[in-house]
């Protein structure tokens, strides 16, 4: 087994749990390679008894890596997503933190979860991805989500004007702070925090939310994903900022937008006990009040 490690920095309290992973994989006899930047971070705080290989894109992966274990939170998970991109390569995404979407292994589970990768105990959960299309070839290979595209107002505080259509139907002029087009992944993220709603994993749709708009009444929608997204923008400033998941680029009113499913998805890996349903319970404390 091979397998890749990708990860932040993080806090002194967790040393002693990585410490867990790297003599778990060294227990098993797996080949281990680390991305470069985080391998510089651990190697004056953990023992390596191992000697890793490092990695540090896309092409040092593939090919290269069985599994990926994401250590961080959901963030990390969604950098690991860019550096896997089409290769299929199963992610397991170890929380430093607090119990992440994605990132839904604890550090306490570590070992755990390993022995149920190494007995072959555990599934793939496929989420999908969605692709911005421009004729500017905006952030390159790197065109697609997996949680959201973003667009939003950069230097004025007036709001702006988001015109969207679903195909070639007009569907609203948004008139706010910016748009989220989010996957069924991201519906846990930016969308629910701007009121949109909680899409299950392998739902083939997409939500469409308004951040902050002007009228009360405009609410998310959702599409389905096999439909293309235009959007045209306008507003006082000339221009806007434009996101994909962590990564953002400054863009001009006359670029138009079109979103699209991509063509591939992500794997993620799910051990015993491990389910979309019990982490949201969990995370959004369902069941605590006991009224409930």
């Amino acid at each position: 087994m091979k397998v890749g490690i990708y990860g932040r920095s993080f806090d002194d309290s967790f040393i002693p749990n990585i410490q867990v992973l790297f003599n778990t994989l060294k227990f098993f006899g797996w080949e281990v390679s680390v991305y470069e930047p985080f391998m510089a971070f651990l190697q004056p705080r953990i023992s390596m008894s191992i000697e890793p290989t490092v990695f540090n894109k896309y092409e040092d992966v593939k090919g290269n890596v069985d599994i990926m274990l994401s250590v961080g939170g959901d963030g990390t998970f969604l950098e690991t997503a860019t550096i896997i991109r089409d290769t299929g390569i199963p992610i397991l995404g170890i929380n430093t933190g607090r119990l992440g979407f994605l990132a839904s292994t604890s550090k306490d589970n570590i070992k755990a979860a390993l022995q149920d990768i190494k007995d072959n105990k555990y599934r793939l959960q496929t989420r999908s991805l969605l692709k911005l299309v421009t004729d500017e070839g905006l952030f390159g290979e790197d065109n697609f989500a997996l949680n959201e595209l973003t667009v939003h107002k950069k230097e004025t505080s007036s709001m702006i004007t988001i015109h969207t259509y679903i195909g070639d139907l007009y569907l609203n002029s948004y008139w706010a702070d910016g748009l989220i087009i989010s996957t069924p992944t991201g519906s846990t993220a930016y969308s629910l925090s701007c009121g949109g709603p909680i899409i299950v994993p392998g739902a083939l749709d997409y939500v469409i939310t308004p951040i902050a708009p002007h009228n009360l009444n405009v609410r998310p929608v959702v599409v389905p994903d096999s439909r293309e997204i235009r959007l045209k923008i306008e507003g006082r400033g000339r221009d806007f900022l434009c996101s994909l998941d962590s990564r953002s680029v400054t863009i001009d009113s006359a670029i138009e937008l079109t979103v699209k499913k991509a063509d591939f998805e992500i794997n993620v890996i799910q051990t015993e006990g491990q389910n979309f349903l019990n982490t949201i319970r969990n995370k959004m404390m369902w069941g605590l009040d006991r009224r409930n």
